[in-house]
């Protein structure tokens, strides 16, 4: 597994009676690969797991593996209420194939810094996977410190990888102070991704990729090579897209992201609901209007859509 370049958080595709679209979520994975991305992360917020149950979670896993094969890794999201649900997701992930994991707080319980690096050191202890630690205390109400991540990856060989989700660049920073490269660090936050790779990150858990890979991926090239006109033109135009990601009905918004650019469809599971009247109104406008402006290098060109 390696941890880096853009790894979309994947969304989880409903048909029209709110089951899980496997066919729709096979295509997309193929298509957001061949568009630039470097894997799939499944099975994290964006990717509505909490409203999933656990066998519908084993089932997207195994739908992603094997559309993608051996042409990009498949990241699973380890999440639960309990740290022995957990373990058994993570088991079942390295059982199907996938390459990696990204360790979640627990959905609904958020201990004190015993508690919670307890539960992630079960989980490290519990696969050889290659693994990630999501740090998101915004959403999950869990803060890892630089400090109890490095302890981590001192005490388990197979964590090599932060999603750093904090909103706060320092932490990039502060983490390569204690472990170098020994971490690789990727931004967990779309509207931070400059500012995170100029401050060391190699990668990119991204969520507008879902519907603009291409220029995701442009867009993240271009951070890592400096300052240029043409990385802040790019940035300029995308950046109202990349702030859907951190607002609280984001899933909803990126996944109309998806639909206006015919990539996907705005269908949720309860109890999120989709947008409607002028929150739906807004929503659309700045969409819309971005994406009448959008980028029309060649480069940029997407492929046939999903």
């Amino acid at each position: 597994m390696h941890w880096e370049g853009v790894l979309p958080a994947i969304t989880t595709p409903f048909t029209a009676d709110g089951q899980v679209d496997h066919e729709f979520l096979a295509r997309h994975a193929r298509w957001l690969v061949d568009n630039g991305c470097t894997g799939v992360v499944a099975l994290g917020s964006l990717g509505e797991s909490p409203t999933l149950r656990f066998e519908e979670k084993v089932a997207i896993l195994q739908t992603a593996v094997t559309a993608l094969g051996t042409r990009a890794p498949v990241v699973a999201g380890i999440g639960a209420v309990g740290t022995a649900e957990a373990v058994e997701l993570a088991r079942q992930a390295e059982r199907i194939g996938c390459s990696g994991l990204m360790i979640l707080p627990p959905y609904v319980y958020a201990g004190d810094p015993r508690e919670m690096l307890q539960h992630v050191a079960t989980i490290l202890r519990s696969t050889r996977l290659s693994c990630m630690l999501y740090n998101n205390p915004i959403a999950y109400r869990t803060d890892f410190l630089p400090e109890q991540i490095a302890r981590l990856a001192d005490e388990h060989p197979n964590l090599h990888a932060v999603k750093e989700s904090s909103g706060d660049v320092r932490r990039i920073t502060a983490l390569r102070a204690l472990h170098g490269n020994r971490l690789a660090i990727l931004v967990g936050v779309d509207d931070l991704i400059v500012e995170g790779v100029r401050a060391g990150a190699v990668g990119w858990i991204a969520g507008l990729a879902n519907a603009l890979p291409r220029e995701s991926v442009a867009l993240f090239n271009l951070a890592r090579r400096g300052p240029s006109p043409k990385l802040e033109k790019l940035h300029h135009w995308f950046l109202p897209l990349l702030r859907l990601d951190t607002h609280n009905k984001f899933v909803q918004l990126i996944k109309l992201v998806q639909q206006e650019t015919g990539t996907g469809s705005e269908r949720v599971r309860p109890p999120r609901l989709p947008l409607t009247g002028a929150e739906r109104k807004a929503a659309l406008a700045l969409i819309r209007s971005s994406l009448a402006r959008r980028p029309k290098e060649p480069a940029l060109a997407t492929r046939a859509r999903p």
